[in-house]
């Protein structure tokens, strides 16, 4: 049977002051429904994601801004950034992990407590990050993915919800796919299936046609 995260839940003080944050993120406002003054509830959309965050009032006992970690992937974490800063959102310089220390005085995260400044040396996906913070303190990590992990996406589902994300699959492929020239010493006139084969072995963590 398939199951589908859809919603995640995320502890805040004030609903208002929240929706205001949400929305100036220039996620979709898909629900905010209330029932006199004892309950409201709040769902936000990133864009292209499957999973909706809720939050409000009384629809969680948690503390607020205790949610940490929420991690949000991107296939341009500089964009992402800008994108953030553009819209008056403070966030963090993009860094990488400088170690597998999971202790420290940094803030951990998947990689450890040890954060080096820049992204990742090699630009190995997965590995370079950017953090913000709602009003609360409720946690975001950037986290930049332009290659899965094999067996992470079918094949056949692959998809792009965003014209950025195309567009920079689209530069990774041409660059790719001037390389497999060069090795051949002659033009791909099915250049555009080569592309695709390309693309959809970055998404599924497939390999690569050479």
């Amino acid at each position: 049977m398939h199951m589908k995260l859809e919603v995640v839940v995320i502890p805040v003080s004030d609903v208002a002051r929240a929706k205001e944050f949400y929305t100036k993120l220039g996620w979709r406002l898909d629900a905010d429904f209330a029932h006199g003054g004892d309950w409201r509830v709040i769902q936000f959309t990133p864009p292209g994601s499957d999973c909706s965050v809720i939050f409000g009032k009384n629809v969680t006992a948690a503390a607020p801004g205790s949610a940490q970690g929420l991690y949000l992937i991107v296939a341009d974490i500089n964009a992402a950034r800008e994108g953030l800063l553009d819209r008056g959102i403070p966030v963090s310089a993009v860094f990488h992990a400088d170690s597998n220390a999971h202790t420290g005085a940094h803030e951990p995260y998947l990689f450890g407590r040890h954060r080096a400044s820049g992204p990742d040396a090699e630009h190995g996906s997965y590995r370079s990050f950017a953090s913000f913070s709602d009003p609360d303190g409720n946690g975001w990590l950037f986290q930049e993915v332009t290659m899965r992990l094999p067996g992470r996406i079918e094949s056949a589902k692959t998809s792009f919800a965003l014209a950025n994300d195309l567009a920079s699959a689209l530069r990774r492929a041409e660059a790719a796919h001037g390389l497999h020239e060069k090795r051949t010493g002659q033009r791909d006139a099915n250049w555009p299936d080569w592309y695709a084969a390309y693309m959809v072995a970055e998404q599924t963590g497939g390999e690569p046609p050479q």
